[in-house]
């Protein structure tokens, strides 16, 4: 909140949960408190390692290697944090245009379910996925022993690529889909002959391979690596846009309670990022509406589905009104323009230049609509300069985000979980609400830009940190490891791992429910893992939390209460 200028924020801790006031002279005054548990018991979310148990984190970042890992990041602490500066932020837009809500609660627990979403959606839907899922994935290994993350994102990049190592054939067409697959899927069981061929090639030869296919590759930077180079101030920037004769303000009238109703946010996303960032406004209230390309966006049709519409595609997309729009054609970018004049957001995560080569930009789209917030969702944010393809596992191999999730003895390696992506979304929901509210107070536009790079940063900033004074920037060996039971697995917290894991044998003999009762008759607290996201509907940790759409797909509930 400081970062974006308020200069009244008062913190404090309460217990467990974290309060902030946030308030100004212009401004109401907001309340808001950050805890761990906020859908479920206390005694089983108590801390980061807890949270990450109980909602299925551990069990999505754990795929790629057959078993529940911990994040040794405390990404659900990141992204509660971010949603409670969203709901601040948002509390204090509705307080400008006449809201009442004053007080705002995040819960670990909520902004958990929300980053594993689109697998728990999948989870519970009718059909199987499209793929097997079983342990496997990047990073690969060249000869000399560099390790790096490819991406190709279409098949003629990935088979290319893997010609020109002499990859046979069979592994090459086998190898496409699980890889395709590994942003919905969290693992990529992939041919062994794949990474035979890497290990038998240099470091140089590939880098050549990737630069004649049109793939590309990185090597897994450091954390050391990372702080060496310049790094940005904030995950987000801020601009007001070029404008004119700044009309006045559009009557906004709530249609409900929640603090974006009558706000309209146009949004020109795919993957993840922008969609989810839409998603959160479209959450908060506003109306969104979703431009696609000329006979849909391929990704509704991505299995599993529900009610013939992707479980996935709907966990990041409900709610949303679609239109479609071919913006490489005059008419098309015609058409965009005349939705843009009468939105309040225009949000994209496009590559770079695009929206430049199709006069969409800021600049262009200031003329149409003075008042409007731009808003773009990048990989680098121009930080980087030759930095490679902006996806989130290329983002997480540069960044140092392979050697910050694990602990010591495990080998670094990017998760498979898109953990930036995610949380790049919420960064950019949490900066279009900022742009909004800066937009009612000042009457002008104003575009902003968070990036891929921000998110990583946010979520590495403790390691860094660490690094930074010469410290080590890795969490110690085990750390976040759950422990084996007799029929599943159990999460200690991490105050009370170093007792736990010394009983590891005898919990070892006993159900998960029996270890979990054994540990806590000791004063310690730890909590049973979730393997099987289908089954969370009926967890009652989760009390009922978890509903289903019309379509039948899983809905994981809000990251806010507002009050």
């Amino acid at each position: 909140m400081r970062a974006l200028g308020a200069t009244t924020v008062e913190s404090a801790p309460a217990g467990d949960a974290a309060h902030l006031t946030v308030g100004g002279p212009e401004l109401g005054k907001v309340t808001a408190d950050t805890v761990w548990a906020d859908l479920c018991p206390e005694a089983d979310v108590t801390d980061e390692a807890t949270a990450q148990a109980t909602t299925g984190v551990m069990h999505v970042h754990g795929r790629r290697d057959g078993r529940p890992l911990g994040l040794a990041v405390d990404y659900a602490a990141t992204c509660a944090a971010v949603a409670t500066v969203q709901g601040l932020l948002a509390a204090l837009l509705g307080q400008v245009r006449g809201g009442r809500a004053t007080h705002v609660t995040c819960g670990a627990d909520r902004a958990a379910l929300l980053a594993v979403s689109q697998y728990i959606a999948a989870a519970g839907a009718p059909e199987a996925e499209a793929v097997v899922l079983e342990p496997g994935g990047p990073p690969f290994t060249a000869g000399c022993g560099t390790r790096f993350e490819l991406e190709a994102l279409e098949p003629t990049a990935w088979a290319g690529f893997w010609r020109r190592l002499g990859t046979p054939e069979q592994a090459i067409r086998s190898g496409w889909r699980p890889f395709q697959f590994r942003y919905a899927t969290a693992c990529a069981p992939l041919p062994e002959e794949l990474h035979t061929a890497t290990r038998a090639a240099s470091w140089a030869r590939i880098r050549q391979a990737a630069t004649a296919s049109g793939a590309e590759v990185c090597r897994l930077h450091t954390l050391a690596d990372r702080v060496a180079e310049a790094t940005a101030d904030a995950p987000w920037t801020f601009a007001p846009s070029t404008s004119i004769g700044v009309p006045p303000p559009r009557d906004l009238g709530c249609e409900d309670a929640r603090p974006l109703s009558g706000f309209t946010v146009l949004e020109a996303g795919r993957r993840i990022q922008a969609p989810l960032a839409a998603h959160l406004l479209g959450l908060l209230g506003a109306d969104v509406i979703r431009v696609e390309p000329p006979g849909g966006d391929p990704l509704r049709g991505m299995p599993p589905c529900c009610s013939d519409v992707s479980a996935r595609w709907l966990a990041l997309n409900r709610g949303k009104r679609a239109v479609q729009i071919d913006v490489k054609s005059p008419i098309g970018q015609a058409e965009l323009r005349e939705l843009v004049a009468g939105a309040d957001v225009f949000l994209h995560n496009w590559a770079p230049g695009r929206a430049e080569r199709f006069g969409l930009d800021a600049d262009h789209l200031a003329a149409v609509n003075p008042r409007l917030v731009h808003a773009y969702t990048s990989g680098w944010g121009g930080h980087l300069p030759g930095a490679p393809m902006g996806t989130d596992f290329m983002v997480q191999a540069r960044t140092g985000v392979g050697e910050a999730a694990r602990p010591a003895d495990e080998p670094t390696a990017p998760s498979l979980m898109t953990l930036i992506d995610v949380l790049g979304g919420l960064l950019g929901a949490e900066a279009v609400l900022a742009a909004l509210l800066l937009r009612e107070r000042t009457g002008h536009g104003v575009r902003v830009e968070s990036s891929l790079l921000g998110a990583a940063e946010t979520l590495t900033a403790p390691a860094l940190r660490r690094a930074g004074v010469g410290r080590e920037p890795r969490r110690p060996a085990g750390f976040r490891r759950p422990l084996p039971t007799a029929d599943r697995w159990i999460a200690p917290a991490d105050d009370s791992a170093r007792t736990a894991n010394t009983q590891s044998g005898h919990l070892a003999r006993l159900s998960s429910h029996e270890a979990v009762a054994v540990l806590r008759d000791q004063g310690l607290t730890a909590t049973v893992v979730t393997t099987d996201l289908a089954a969370l509907p009926t967890d009652p940790r989760l009390r009922g939390a978890l509903t289903r759409d019309p379509h039948g797909s899983l809905v994981v509930p809000s990251p806010w209460r507002f009050e």
